[in-house]
Parts: structure tokens; sequence; C-alpha cells
């Protein structure tokens, strides 16, 4: 997976990076208190059944049947608490860490909606979608998992080994000599198992990235004929994750092989050992039941440790990154008092002097040294080649960028020193591609007003003619349009979002040559409801079509960022400059008719 700006990669991080959840965690810190409460009781009990069986074997066999009916009372007794405990435990645990992540979730989601267009020019949007799913989880597995089972581990591990010398000083001594011999072999065989997991975890993304790549591509696969391809390329994909996880699954098996030698090896010799003890009359039965009860804690409970100390390593990374996420700073935002656009909206624009270049080409300008006035209610079009600047200054007019130098004017107020959510209030982008939701008709209508009605909503469709198609669905305008539209034709999906600008009303309108995806009948129908739509209107559209030219006010021709002509369509080509050539080029059939 590529790599994310100002992020690091996926590798591990001090487990001390986790205190950058300690904000999520704050507002539940009763629950945190009542997990840990029932952790303590269900470690308790593991510790205590040690002691019951000490005294079942010392003493239970030597008493009348009674006293052993209550040792097994009160062991039963001790059990039912360690479940209860360890219900409270799951359940409090597994609560917390499903709160916690929905919240970061969220909080990540709502945090990077916010950031400037320029955030996203360096930054996959893939990489921000594994943020949210898989980092989140992972950081979801060190609050609901990880984190419990580290102290739980860790109270039997010190509780443990307080008992065992308890126990028999002699013994314990032993257990810790030979825990060096135990723990390096499985620690050293316990890396080369991460590495064939994140490498088994790498060729299973890359199934699903080459599958999702092909899928989505599927029309252009077998219109070239490309299947057979693509299957055998998929069939290595999936070929080298199959061995990716044979070696995974081999480490493993070996891991296991190792630990059963190694552990009850020397289970058995320190058994051997006791049980020597116990003939010579230096420890009793009872003593060395309890005693390898606790051996058995301890080093499962120091196992558990050097695993999970691996886990918490990788949160604190995803944690990080969520971190850094979090403390991106977007580029636009509303100044301390932003000033207020006057009431009503006129739709008056104006650029002084206005330069920018973008981060990603800092040294050919997108635009340069622009100065321009459009009144309020006027139509200008925009017409050059590709990259004269012309969606440029639709982004500098919606404030996705500020200019490097100059300023720009909504109704006499310099857009910089304005609240941008109140600038972008007065503006409707119908873009070239139109942008379809994977929800119902309605919803996507309203999106240019959520608060509207649907009495509005059907009559801004009936006003860019998409009403009638709309209808025609199966349940009408609430029919789910499939993602990105797909139950729409492309001229379908262009009048919904001029049905959209429609319903927002705004004192200016930016189309994005907003009539291209239409066929003739489809753009008639369109071009009268945009004409209803821009009358006493500030309208800007980036035009290619002789018709939206021919209907403008004014027509200014940018070139690499500067304006180098302006006036209607007539006067333009009689001069014979820049746009004569445009227009004889792009509108060539036009002109002929």
């Amino acid at each position: 997976m590529a790599r994310m700006r100002n992020l690091p990669e996926r590798d591990r991080r001090p487990v001390g990076e986790l205190k950058r959840l300690v904000p999520f965690l704050r507002p539940y810190w009763k629950v945190g208190i009542a997990a840990f409460v029932s952790l303590v009781v269900a470690a308790g009990a593991v510790l205590t059944i040690g002691q019951a069986i000490r005294r079942v074997v010392d003493n239970g066999f030597a008493e009348e049947a009674g006293f052993i009916d209550q040792y097994f009372i009160a062991l039963l007794g001790v059990v039912i608490v360690l479940a209860v405990a360890t219900f409270g435990r799951f359940y409090l645990v597994t609560w917390l860490g499903e709160r916690v992540v929905s919240d970061l979730r969220r909080a990540v989601y709502d945090h990077v909606i916010t950031l400037s267009p320029a955030f996203y020019e360096a930054t996959r949007v893939g990489e921000l979608l594994s943020r949210l799913t898989a980092d989140a989880t992972l950081v979801q597995s060190v609050v609901d998992s990880t984190a419990s089972v580290a102290m739980r581990n860790l109270l039997l591990f010190l509780g443990g080994s307080v008992l065992l010398v308890i126990s028999s000083p002699k013994l314990t001594g032993i257990v810790f000599l030979l825990l060096p011999v135990v723990v390096v072999p499985l620690r050293f065989i316990g890396r080369k198992v991460r590495t064939y997991s994140r490498q088994a975890q790498d060729r299973v993304a890359d199934i699903s990235a080459h599958a999702e790549e092909t899928l989505n591509a599927v029309e252009v696969i077998q219109a070239f004929n490309h299947e057979g391809h693509d299957r055998a390329q998929f069939s290595r994909v999936t070929e080298n994750a199959f061995e990716a996880a044979v070696r995974h699954i081999r480490a493993r098996a070996w891991l296991t092989a190792l630990v059963m030698l190694l552990v009850f090896g020397a289970v058995d010799l320190v058994v051997w050992i006791g049980a020597t003890d116990v003939i010579d009359g230096r420890m009793s039965g009872g003593e060395l039941a309890a005693f390898v009860f606790y051996a058995i804690v301890v080093a499962g409970a120091a196992s558990a440790l050097m695993e999970v100390y691996g886990q918490l390593q990788r949160a604190a990374g995803a944690a990080e990154r969520l971190a850094q996420l979090l403390g991106e700073r977007p580029e636009i935002e509303a100044p301390a008092n932003p000033h207020v656009l006057p009431a009503p909206a006129a739709g008056a624009l104006r650029l002084d002097a206005v330069s920018f270049h973008y981060r990603t080409r800092p040294d050919a300008p997108a635009l340069h040294d622009v100065t321009l006035d459009i009144a309020a209610g006027e139509t200008v079009a925009l017409v050059g080649p590709s990259g004269a600047g012309k969606s440029t200054l639709f982004a500098l007019l919606l404030r996705f960028y500020d200019p490097t130098s100059g300023a720009v004017r909504l109704d006499g107020v310099d857009i910089a020193e304005a609240d941008p959510h109140a600038v972008r209030d007065r503006f409707a982008l119908v873009p070239q591609e139109p942008v379809i939701f994977a929800a119902s008709a309605l919803d996507n209508i309203r999106y240019g007003r959520p608060e509207a009605s649907e009495a509005e909503v059907r009559a801004a469709a009936e006003a860019a003619h998409a009403l009638e198609f709309l209808e025609a669905l199966p349940e009408g305008l609430a029919s789910h349009l499939g993602e990105r539209g797909a139950r729409l034709s492309g001229g379908q999906r262009q009048r919904v979002a001029i049905a959209r600008a429609v319903l927002r009303d705004p004192a200016v309108l930016l189309l994005d040559e907003a009539t291209s995806a239409l066929d003739a009948e489809s753009e008639r129908m369109v071009q009268l409801a945009l004409e209803r739509l821009m009358a006493k209107r500030t309208t800007l559209v980036i035009a290619h079509r002789l018709a939206t030219v021919q209907k403008a006010d004014r027509i200014l021709v940018l070139d690499q960022g500067r304006i180098v002509e302006g006036g209607r369509h007539g006067e333009l080509v009689a001069r014979g400059g820049l746009y004569a050539r445009l227009a004889a080029l792009q509108f060539e059939q036009a002109l002929r008719a």
C-alpha cells in the first residue's frame, strides 16, 4: 500500500504511543474501573484455586467425607466467582473497545472530511480508508482484548510468582533459571511467525487490490478480450498468497511443537525434583500440586505477555497514525472574527491580481495575475485549452484553496476573511462528471438543501426535466440509484445533479459544461432548465459547446493561467486569436450548421 503523506508506515511504535487513546477512554472511566475490578477478581479467583488444590490434597483425603464435600463446594464457589468475574470482564472490556473505536472512527472521519483538497493531492483515499478500518480495528483489539489479556496475565504472573516462592523457594529458583531456556527459542521463532504472518496478510491484500481493480473495469476487460490474461494474473496472485500462508502455517507448527517440548519438558523436570522432595519429606503433596498449578499459570502468563507486547506495539503504531490524521490542520479555516457577507446575496464577484500555484506544481502557476469583475446576474463563459486555469478559478471561488497572492471577493467581501461555509452557501456547482451517491433520488437531490421538503425536491426535479424518469423508477423518488448512480444513464445523472443545484437556489452558479454528457433531446430539455436556473443569477460556465458560449453575456479566454481575450462570440471570432482557433477546432461542426 502506498505511503500516506506525513504519516509513518505500518511499523511498530513504542507502547507509550497508546496514551493517545486516553481522550477517547476518559468519558467511559466508570466502565473501565468496573472492568478492572472484574479483572482483579477473576485473577484472584484463578490464584485461589491453587490454594484450594493444596488443601484438598493435604487435608481432604485424610478427613472425613463431610470435609471433602466442604472443600469441593468451596472450590465450586471459587469457580462460580471466576465465571461471573470473567463474564463481567469480557462484556465490559469488549463494550469499551467497540465504543472507543466507534468514537475514534467518527472523530477521524469528521476531521478528514474538513481537510482541504490540497491534502488529498498527496494522500490516497484508499490509505485513508485503511486508517478508518484496519488501523481502527487494531486499536479496538487493544482496548477490548489485548490490554485486558495483558493486565490479566500481568496480575497472574506477579501473583503466581509470589505464591511460587511461598510454596517452594527452591523450585521457584529452578523455574526462573529454566525460564530463559524456554523463552529465548520461543521468542526467536515467534518473530519468524509474525514476519510470515505479515507477508501472508500482504499477499491477501494483493488479492483484494487486484480483484477490486479488475472488477471495477470489467467492461474494459471484456471489450479488449483480456479475460484470459487477467485470470492468469489473478491465479498467480492467489498462488503467491497460498505459498505465503503455507510458510506461515509451517512456522506456526514448528512453534507449537517447540512450545510443547520446552514447556512440558521443563514442567517434567520441576515435577520430578518436587516429587523427590515430597518423598524425602521436604514438602507436602499439596504444596507440590499447588506449585505445579502456579508454575503453569506463571509460564502461561509469561508466554501471553510476550505475545501481547508485539500486538501492543502494532496497535501503538496504528494509534499514532490515527492521531496524526486528527492532527492534520485544514488549510482553509474560518478566521477568528469572520466578516459577515451582505444579505440578501447579490452574487457579484471580483478577482484582484490573483495568482495561484498548486503545491504539487510549485513552478507552474495555475493562475497568474488575474483581475476580473463579474457583475451580479451576469453569465460568463470560460473557454481555453486543457490546463488553462478554468477549473482552478472555480476552486478558488469555492475557497478550496486560497490564492498565492491577490484576493477573491464575493459581494465586496474578501472570502479569505469570511467563513468558508457562508461563502459556499452562496454557490452551487454542477460538475462535468455528476456525483451521484448510493442513496435514493430524493436524498441525492436534497443534498443541495438537506432541510427541503419533498414537494420542493419534486419541483426541482421537474425544473431539471428529471421528474418523469425518476417517477418511472420502481419506488419513484424513493428509489435507490445504486453506487455512482448505476441505475441511471449519463444524461439522467446529469439532470439529477442539475436538480440538486436548482434546489439549492444559489446566488452564484458554477457549471462545468453541465450538458456535455447529454444527447440532443436531453440537452434541449436541460438547456431550458438551465436558462430558468441562470435567470437573474450570476453564472460562470466552463464551456466547450457553441450553444453555451453564444448565450453568455461575456466570454473569457484563458491560456496558461492568464485571461488573454474577452468579449462576445462574434467579436472574438473576428479577431482571429486563440478563441477563433478553439472555435474552429471544437465548434467546427456546430459552426457549419
